[in-house]
């Protein structure tokens, strides 16, 4: 356990019915007791209630109510207490201040939930699950977040962990005791169909973790095109703002313009980018390279083509360019007369009069397949910083595949398999370095 007592207010900043202030620490229940005019709370049962005052010298601050919890059940792993006051900036800091002046010292970012970890409450993908929990923006994001919390991640990290750890066991037995008549000689025939196995487990997780990582983070979907086709309009129609300037001189978005749309359960991520075509402005050029980007790094594309004029270079370019991205095509300016010269799997909009939103949103869905993700199924990670790790946990085991087709010496191919069951290890912050451990915590909220 930390030995300093820590405080912080939990609940957003400004006028309320009420805010929470949390503190936790070994001798955080005395501290508070110091201030606290009512029951002794040191003498109160835990995850007890108890009405009182909150108190500086002789002055009544506040009248509240206390919530005692014990360590190790606690959140935190230590003792700690919550203060429910009356709500209001002015108050809610007086009552702050009386806990800095008694003996408390005041949180850090994700402090709370630091302690957890460091005191093994939680693993590090739980504290994680908690900020996706507070950061959720529709119910699909919410469920797999808490699936996360209730140890879903954990179970399924500590499952494929389990097998490599078997795996190793028996290479060690055969290395270090091969006098044993009993041991399994580890030879690479043995090796390779295990491999075999969890090589494809954990492609299946990663194949389904693409729609668990869009759930929770939203999908990165870039509006694409050539200049004045319409792309800050469709911007400003899906967001129902102008979000972007609309003028009828080409070029006029010279940089990246992000807005965010919630369509049921899928949260996109949408990014008017400049139009793409051949330029000698310099600082259009900038803009276009990163629109190429945006397309690069788009988890969608949603290209735009005027049907009120024959395709041009720079639009057979781009349906080049995106060809091999997930992508919806829009033809724009259906209230015009039709004169786009080809015909392919498109959708008719008319961001100029409204026309066809519910088309395009519906066909979204359909390609994102977010829809068809279940949150509650054991398969799936939803944590970015977690599928790239177990991406170079599985790298790791095709090296060690191909060293075993190889006829690589077992000593050595169990280098790869180790490097692997570390690299899972970090996904729930088995043997996690402190720099990561500090960084992610930095990330949270006061309070939390």
């Amino acid at each position: 356990m930390t030995n300093n007592s820590i405080c912080a207010i939990a609940t957003p900043y400004g006028v309320g019915a009420i805010s929470v202030i949390r503190t936790s620490g070994s001798d955080s229940i005395e501290l508070l007791n110091k201030v606290f005019k009512g029951k002794n709370l040191t003498k109160c049962l835990p995850n007890t209630i108890n009405y009182g005052y909150i108190i500086d010298g002789s002055d009544i601050i506040d009248e509240v109510m206390v919530s005692v919890f014990h360590g190790p059940k606690s959140f935190t792993g230590e003792n700690s207490c919550e203060i429910s006051c009356h709500g209001g900036i002015y108050n809610t800091n007086r009552v702050l201040e009386v806990l800095l002046k008694n003996g408390f010292t005041l949180a850090e970012p994700g402090e709370f939930s630091k302690r957890a970890f460091l005191n093994g409450r939680i693993d590090l993908s739980q504290s994680e699950a908690i900020m996706d929990i507070i950061s959720s923006s529709n119910e699909l994001a919410l469920k797999a977040s808490i699936h996360s919390l209730r140890k879903g991640t954990t179970n399924l990290v500590r499952s494929l962990r389990e097998k490599l750890l078997d795996l190793i066991a028996k290479i060690e037995v055969n290395i270090d005791y091969p006098e044993y008549d009993d041991a399994v000689f580890m030879t690479n025939e043995i090796i390779e169909p295990v491999l075999e196995s969890l090589i494809k487990e954990m492609e299946d997780v990663l194949a389904h973790s693409k729609i668990g990582v869009m759930a929770v983070n939203g999908v990165k979907t870039a509006i694409v095109g050539r200049p004045n086709v319409g792309k800050s309009s469709l911007l400003n129609m899906l967001l129902e703002e102008e979000k972007a300037i609309v003028t009828d001189i080409a070029g006029t978005t010279r940089d990246l313009i992000e807005g965010t749309l919630s369509l049921g359960n899928v949260t996109l991520k949408l990014i008017d980018t400049a139009g793409i075509r051949k330029s000698t402005d310099v600082v259009e050029q900038i803009g276009i390279e990163r629109s190429k980007k945006a397309i690069e790094d788009a988890e969608v594309v949603m290209l735009v083509l005027d049907s009120s004029s024959p395709l041009q270079d720079d639009d057979y370019e781009l349906l080049k360019l995106t060809e091999d991205k997930k992508r919806i095509v829009i033809y724009n300016k259906t209230d015009l007369p039709l004169k786009i010269n080809i015909d392919i799997p498109h959708i008719n909009i008319s961001a100029l009069k409204q026309e066809g939103v519910q088309v395009l949103e519906k066909a979204l869905l359909d390609l994102t397949k977010i829809n068809e993700f279940n949150a509650n199924d054991n398969n799936y990670l939803s944590n970015t910083r977690h599928v790239a790790l177990m991406n170079d946990a599985l790298k790791s085991l095709y090296s060690a595949l191909n060293a075993c087709q190889l006829y690589v010496d077992v000593d050595m191919i169990e280098i790869d398999i180790k490097d692997a069951w570390l690299n899972l290890g970090k996904i729930i912050g088995d043997d996690s370095p402190d720099l990561l451990i500090n960084e992610l915590f930095s990330k949270f909220c006061l309070g939390k």
